[in-house]
């Protein structure tokens, strides 16, 4: 079964850098767009970031353009999220989420159990 698997969350301080990995199982992997997500306390879940199957084409939220970088390794079946500069309201569960098409549709079919990010002052 398809499985989405999170890592990489933790306790930071405001600036610092953190980076987010997800293993991906039960599918082939090289064929989906993925995406990051986050859930504030008492907010919705929001868009982070995306890229297609061959990682060519990625894109952000305005809140993590710049900052964040996205990326795979389809020959881990790993997409990975490179967070700097972070940021108090930063702070949420970040989702690992899979598209349901090769290039990114912006429509989610799987999505993994989340890692939690705080970031302290």
């Amino acid at each position: 079964q398809v499985q989405l698997v999170e890592s990489g969350g933790g306790l930071v301080q405001s600036g610092g850098s953190l980076t987010l990995s997800c293993v991906a199982s039960g599918f082939t992997f090289s064929n989906y767009a993925m995406a990051w997500w986050r859930q504030a306390p008492g907010k919705e879940r929001e868009f982070v970031a995306a890229l297609s199957w061959s990682g060519g084409r990625t894109s952000y939220a305005d809140s993590s353009e710049g900052r964040f970088t996205i990326s795979r390794n389809n020959a881990k079946k790993e997409v990975y999220l490179q967070m700097n500069s972070l940021q108090i309201e930063d702070t949420a569960v970040y989702y690992c989420a899979r598209d349901k098409g090769a290039q990114s549709i912006y429509e989610y079919d799987y999505w993994g159990q989340g890692t939690q990010v705080t970031v302290s002052s």
